[in-house]
Parts: structure tokens; C-alpha cells; sequence
């Protein structure tokens, strides 16, 4: 028969993992650092977070051991402490929406979803499939930064705030396959919206860059 107090030691370390997830801010930063290294300004701005809360919630969640970070010159950079928290993330929201009716209740009315998907989705064999046969191009409207980190290969980026100035750079013959953060992300939705609305044909890939990584599809970084 074991020991109940290191029993009970065992499951407060355990607990410490689900301490640093107890938190809105802390799993968006996480979501944030699926996509790739950030820095602290970048992550707070993103996050529309202060630098000094920003840096709080960074810190537990590297206390917990599931971020880590690399210095570059004078620029601390954040990351994943390894693929499996993009994984822990990833099966968190899973269990969520599939156990809280009002997880799936606020991921449709944030992806403007609820009153029925008003957009096009295809999965991943779908898109490769497109743009091998030349019926397809592949475009990212996730930030410039996350960009950078790791895209689509053959991806061209386009920020969502620029892509209503920026159209004509997309060629006009052929269908527009927009991705983004992944399965929570609205910014695939809004950026097939806007191209229908401009008649363009558009339809958005189903998941997104963290479900691409996590699926060992190849990922190209800018150099």
C-alpha cells in the first residue's frame, strides 16, 4: 500500500499542469505559441494583453514546464516546450466541445457560425489534391509574424486587415484555399466572406496550421 502523503505530492505536481490551463488568457497564449516562437511584445499584442501581464501569464506557464524559452541578441523568444502541449491543447478543446454544450455554443457565435456555417470548407487531402492539379492557390491570413514562423509551403500571405486593399495579387482564374490558426480561428471565415463577396471562388481549409503541424505535414519558415 503506497504512501498517502507522496501519493498526495504526486497528484499536486501533477496538478500544476492544470493550475497553469486554468486560465482564458494563459490557453490563448498557448494557441498563439502553436504557430511558432513569439516574443513577449508580440504575444501581448496579439493577445491584446499588457507586457507585464503578458510576462505574468508566460511565467506560470513556464513554471509549469509547458513553455520554455531561447534568447536571440536582446529579443527572449517563447515556445512550446515540445509538440505534446500543442497536442495537450489541441485534445483540451476536443474535450471541452465535446462535454460543454456552451463550448460549442461561443466557438459558433465567435466564428459567426450559429445560425449555420456560411462557408465552404475542404480538409487537407482535398487541398493538396486542388493545388497539384493547378486549381488552387493557398493563402495564409494569420499575422505576418506567425507567417514567418511556419506556413503552408507555396503559401501566400496576406494579413486579413490587408487583404480587401490587396485582391488583385491573387490571381482571378483560379479557387483561393484561405487557412489560419486552426479549427478556433475566425480569420479563415471572415477572409472567405470577404472574397465571396467580391466574387471571388474561395473556401477555407477545415482546420489550421496547429492541426497541420500536429497532422507532420511539411511546414516551410521564412529565412
Amino acid at each position: 500500500m503506497g504512501d498517502v502523503v507522496l501519493k498526495a505530492e504526486l497528484f499536486e505536481q501533477l496538478a500544476r499542469v492544470g493550475k497553469a490551463l486554468g486560465s482564458g488568457k494563459r490557453l490563448e497564449l498557448l494557441d498563439l505559441l502553436s504557430q511558432g516562437p513569439r516574443s513577449v511584445a508580440d504575444l501581448a499584442a496579439t493577445a491584446g494583453l499588457g507586457l507585464t501581464t503578458a510576462s505574468m501569464h508566460l511565467k506560470a506557464l513556464r513554471e509549469a514546464g509547458l513553455v520554455a524559452t531561447t534568447r536571440e541578441r536582446t529579443t527572449i523568444r517563447y515556445r512550446l516546450a515540445g509538440n505534446d502541449v500543442a497536442v495537450l491543447f489541441a485534445q483540451l478543446r476536443t474535450v471541452a466541445a465535446t462535454h460543454l454544450a456552451e463550448v460549442v455554443a461561443a466557438r459558433a457565435r465567435y466564428l459567426g457560425t450559429q445560425d449555420g456555417d456560411d462557408t465552404e470548407q475542404i480538409g487537407r487531402e482535398e487541398l493538396l489534391r486542388r493545388v497539384e492539379a493547378g486549381e488552387a492557390i493557398v493563402l495564409d491570413v494569420r499575422p505576418v509574424p506567425e507567417f514567418a514562423t511556419g506556413h503552408i509551403p507555396g503559401a501566400i500571405s496576406i494579413p486579413l486587415e490587408e487583404l480587401p486593399d490587396r485582391l488583385s495579387e491573387l490571381p482571378a482564374d483560379v479557387e483561393v484555399v484561405a487557412y489560419c490558426r486552426g479549427a478556433y480561428c475566425v480569420l479563415a471565415h471572415d477572409a472567405v466572406r470577404l472574397l465571396t463577396a467580391h466574387g471571388r471562388r474561395s473556401v477555407r481549409l477545415a482546420e489550421g496550421m496547429l492541426e497541420w503541424r500536429l497532422a507532420d505535414q511539411p511546414v516551410t519558415a521564412a529565412s
